[in-house]
Order: C-alpha cells, then sequence, then structure tokens
C-alpha cells in the first residue's frame, strides 16, 4: 500500500502489526488477520497485547423495535451490529501527533502528522446528526436524527475506494482501525473516545509519493482551484475527468458532494495549469433511506436524499447530484453530450463484475457476505444503466444552464438554431491575433428553460444572433 512509506515503523511489535494490516505493505505484508473469538455483544473484546479488537461499529442501531424500524427504516442496521475485526491504533506508538480537529457536525476528526511531515485524517465510522440541530430540539429529534446515521454502511468508503481504482479516478485509501486514546492526544483526549475509525491520507500540497493522486506536487482545494481557473486563462478543470468522477458519484449513491469533499492535483501541461478531481469523504455511499414509511414521506420532501437501490431507472438524478451543482455548473458547462456517453461506456466497461466482486471483498469479512448480498445486485444493475443515467445527468444540468467566463477578455455568442435549438461559443479575445474557441454548448428549448452566462473581468462581449424560440429565457 503506498502509504506504508509515509509513517515510521514503530519499535513495539503490535503497532508494527497495526501498521502492516493498516497499510498492507511492510515486513508484515503476508501476515493474515488475526482470528478472535465470536464476539456478539456491543463491548470490544481485545486480543493479545491489545493489538487487534473485535467490536461492532453500532450495535445499537439494531435495537430499535418493529415499530421504529417500520417509521424510520430498518437501513444497514445487521451491518452496523456485526462485530468485525480491527487493528488497535494508538498515536504514541504509531509515532502520529495530532495536529487539529475538524470535520462536520456530525463526524469527529482530526489531523496528524509523521515524523516526515505526511498528514492523515482519522475520521469517525459511527456519526451523530443530532449535533447539527440547536439544543431546543434535542429532545425532540435528537435521537431520530442520531439513528439515521445507519442509512449508509460503515464500511461504504472501502468499496467506493476500489471502485475508483478501477475507474481511473483517484481516490483517498481509507483504512479501518480502533482508537485506544492515549497522551499523545493531548488537549483532544477528551473529544476522541475509543471506537472504530477510518485513518486515510489527506490529500493537500505534494503528494508525489501517492499513486492514488496522480504523484501531484500540488494539491489544493476547491475554493483555491476555482479562484485560479477564473482569474487564469491558461488554467482549467479536466473535465472528462470530473465528469467520470461524478459518474462514479452516480453508480454508487452518494448524494452528499458538495465543493469541500473535493480536492485537486494540480499538474502542468502543454497549455497550462490542470486540476484533476480527487473525490473524498465517501460518508453517504450506498445510502439507503426510503425504507421506512417516515423516510419515505421525507425523501419526497427532500428529493437529494436518493437511494442507493437496484431500481437505477427510477432514480432522481437531478437530486441525487445537486449538492454539487456550482461545481457541475462550472466545471462541465461546455462538455457536450456526447462526452457524457462516451464516459458512460468506459466506466461500464471498467467496472466488469470481477472488479465488483473484488471492491466488495475491502468489506471486513465478518460482515462481507451480508453487506454483498445488499449492494452487488444494485451494482449491477446501475452499471447497466450508466448510459441511460448518463443522459439523465446531462439534461439535468441543461435545464437551469450556467456558463461562467474567467477574468480575461472573452466573447460569447449565442445563437439561435433552427427551431427550438440554441448554440452557445466562448472565445478567447486576443489582441493583434484571432480569437480561439474555447468551447461551446448546444441546448434545446424542450429541455432548457433558461440559460446564463456570466462574464467576468470587465471586458467581455455579448452577441446575440438570430431569433430566440419563445420561452428560452437567456441572462447575461
Amino acid at each position: 500500500m503506498l502509504i506504508s512509506t509515509w509513517l515510521p515503523w514503530p519499535k513495539s511489535p503490535s503497532c508494527r502489526w497495526l501498521l502492516a494490516a493498516l497499510l498492507g505493505s511492510g515486513p508484515l505484508a503476508g501476515c493474515t488477520e488475526p482470528t478472535g473469538p465470536a464476539a456478539t455483544e456491543a463491548h470490544p473484546v481485545f486480543g493479545p497485547d491489545s493489538a487487534w479488537v473485535r467490536v461492532a461499529a453500532g450495535a445499537h442501531y439494531a435495537r430499535r423495535g418493529w415499530w421504529w424500524q417500520r417509521l424510520w427504516g430498518a437501513h444497514y442496521r445487521r451491518v452496523w451490529a456485526v462485530p468485525i475485526t480491527a487493528p488497535v491504533l494508538r498515536l504514541g506508538p504509531a509515532g502520529l501527533l495530532p495536529l487539529q480537529v475538524g470535520g462536520s457536525f456530525q463526524t469527529n476528526t482530526l489531523r496528524l502528522r509523521t515524523a516526515d511531515g505526511r498528514v492523515f485524517v482519522l475520521r469517525s465510522v459511527d456519526k451523530d446528526l443530532s449535533r447539527s440541530v440547536s439544543t431546543g430540539w434535542d429532545r425532540w429529534v435528537g435521537s431520530v436524527l442520531r439513528d439515521q446515521t445507519c442509512a449508509a454502511p460503515p464500511y461504504g468508503a472501502y468499496v467506493a475506494a476500489a471502485l475508483a481504482q478501477a475507474a481511473g479516478v483517484y481516490h483517498t485509501n481509507p483504512r479501518l482501525v480502533y482508537l485506544l486514546p492515549d497522551t499523545a492526544l493531548g488537549r483532544f483526549r477528551g473529544r476522541f473516545r475509543p471506537a472504530l475509525y477510518l485513518l486515510e491520507e489527506r490529500p493537500s500540497h505534494d503528494q508525489a509519493p501517492a499513486p492514488s493522486f496522480g504523484g501531484a506536487r500540488l494539491v489544493t482545494g476547491s475554493t483555491q482551484m476555482l479562484r485560479t481557473v477564473l482569474a487564469r486563462p491558461t488554467a482549467r478543470v479536466a473535465a472528462r475527468a470530473y465528469l467520470r468522477a461524478r459518474l462514479l458519484d452516480i453508480v454508487v449513491g452518494d448524494w452528499s458532494r458538495r465543493a469541500d469533499q473535493w480536492r485537486w492535483a494540480a499538474f502542468a501541461t502543454a497549455g497550462g495549469l490542470e486540476f484533476r478531481p480527487i473525490p473524498r469523504d465517501r460518508d453517504q455511499a450506498f445510502f439507503r433511506f426510503d425504507d421506512g414509511w417516515l423516510t419515505r414521506a421525507l425523501s419526497w420532501v427532500r428529493p437529494r436524499y436518493q437511494s442507493f437501490s437496484a431500481d437505477a431507472q427510477s432514480a432522481n438524478v437531478a437530486a441525487l447530484t445537486v449538492t454539487a451543482r456550482p461545481l457541475d455548473q462550472t466545471v462541465l458547462a461546455l462538455v457536450p453530450e456526447t462526452a457524457f456517453r462516451a464516459e458512460a461506456d468506459s466506466l461500464w466497461r471498467y467496472l466488469s463484475d470481477s472488479v465488483l466482486t473484488q471492491a466488495l471483498r475491502t468489506i471486513p469479512p465478518e460482515v462481507r457476505p451480508l453487506l454483498t448480498q445488499e449492494l452487488l445486485p444494485a451494482l449491477r444493475a446501475r452499471r447497466a444503466a450508466l448510459p441511460a443515467l448518463a443522459a439523465r445527468y446531462y439534461q439535468a444540468l441543461q435545464t437551469d444552464a450556467v456558463v461562467v467566463g474567467t477574468d480575461a477578455a472573452e466573447r460569447f455568442i449565442i445563437q439561435a438554431e433552427g427551431p427550438g435549438r440554441v448554440r452557445l461559443q466562448v472565445w478567447a479575445r486576443r489582441p493583434a491575433r484571432p480569437d480561439s474557441l474555447l468551447g461551446e454548448q448546444r441546448y434545446a428549448v424542450r429541455h432548457t428553460r433558461r440559460l446564463r452566462v456570466y462574464g467576468l473581468g470587465g471586458n467581455d462581449q455579448f452577441e446575440l444572433r438570430g431569433r430566440l424560440a419563445p420561452g428560452f429565457a437567456v441572462g447575461l
């Protein structure tokens, strides 16, 4: 595993086993996972020298009664309740220095640094959605929100990473650990209890040793990427790579893809600086929400909560992809429909049955049969539906189309093309030289209600050519 070279190899035998099991390489790479006692209780059962533990990710989710599960969904309660074996992590012996806490309201996150300066992130497997509401509401809705964590499986991030590897999409490499707090936590010790966590690389700055990040010497966040792309005409996003990553989001049913869940690997190319996407934080992959009476009603009110299922043909792709809509509109605005079809066909070929089966083998063995039985049929169905899903994704972006220019001087030409069709061209204005075409897009009035074009920098030109069809709104 690539991150094994980033961690100092500790002297403690139990910690050496931990890092070998955690990283999948090094002197103990050939060792198999230890087999512990068949624990069925929620309390952790430790192995010799506390090198490993048997514990369930969330046994409390399965304690809900029949009526509760009918109202609020069965979700993945059985998966959360199965005890699994995980290596024990102590920060001190592992040589990991805590830097700062982070994460959302629901997730405990701790940023860690190794002796050689590499940065990792420790993220809690179990969440607490009740922390996202005000104190006054906790009594009424806190227990319900807390319970809905089990709408996503605790081990979906591993499957998503394996699928990304097979699909040629950059990804982090999450590993499951059981944190035993020690004095190395320092002032953060009170915040982090003994529990299962994901340990993964934090994609930032120089990632030259990391193949899963493309070996990029610069990785940055979405805000800095957008600032650079909008300010520098020679900087751009690898739109096809982003499209491929978004189609993978649809395959795994990951609806939570806001801008801070993307990092960007920067590469110098002949045409300028190119940013390639690194999706991260797969907490909501394989999300299942519509199997309770009330949760199904809530999914009608908040359609972004789309459930991962084999019924891909009825999926609301527009709602499933809405959290990343600002990024989508910026990056994919000028990507033609043919590219959506091509990427869908390519991804369909890459995600073969053997790839799906191998990805599911990353699930802990104790729960693998149960979760594979639930995920594999749906993955196959969604893979088969990829061309149709990609077409609906393209149409979702066309319904309320947005095109954003840069700070450089540009010319936007909007031209009517026969009954009910419009073409947009974006040209770079270059003094003393012919303008160069940056991209174009075509819109059908029956699909597009409105086209908004934003020219930045104050030195742009807008041209309207021909008679636009009635009902087609253009905002400049």
